[in-house]
């Protein structure tokens, strides 16, 4: 029984990872009507900013879930920055043209943001720092951490 309700925490924890992700596409189609391909971009981009502030904070001495705040507060800047200048210049010229030219134009962007991010942050894998307690809660046998109970909360 223990195995299963710890699979059932697993399970809605990754299952809201990809409602937000899912929710993220659909906010997009539904005000643009457009499929955005370079959506996962754009979150990749959002992450390694994310990155580049908490670890060249880290030595600051701020807690982590400070660390994590002004990380969040950057990406969302840059994220938002970068969706309203995607749009401006690359989807919204396109608005009544036929379907496929906004969705090539969808997937340029997805390449040019994936080659850009590897000229800027090298495409080598980054450890993400640990910024909350690692402790999990114990709840009679399955587990769950504050990473994500976090993930749980803010999907709701």
């Amino acid at each position: 029984m223990e195995t299963f309700i710890q699979q059932i925490i697993n399970g809605l924890v990754l299952g809201s990872m990809y409602a937000l992700v899912a929710l993220g596409y659909t906010m997009v189609y539904g005000i643009i009507n457009l499929i955005n391909f370079a959506h996962g971009e754009i979150l990749m981009v959002g992450a390694l900013v994310s990155w580049t502030v908490a670890t060249a904070l880290a030595d600051s001495g701020l807690p982590g879930w400070a660390l994590m705040a002004i990380g969040l507060l950057c990406a969302i800047v840059i994220c938002s920055v970068l969706n309203f200048t995607i749009e401006k210049i690359a989807y919204r010229p396109l608005r009544n043209a036929p379907r496929l030219a906004p969705l090539i134009t969808a997937m340029g962007m997805s390449l040019l943001l994936q080659t850009l991010a590897m000229i800027v942050w090298k495409p080598n894998p980054k450890p993400f720092p640990l910024l909350l307690p690692t402790e999990p809660f114990n709840l009679g046998g399955p587990v769950i951490t504050v990473t994500q109970v976090l993930i749980l909360v803010l999907t709701v």
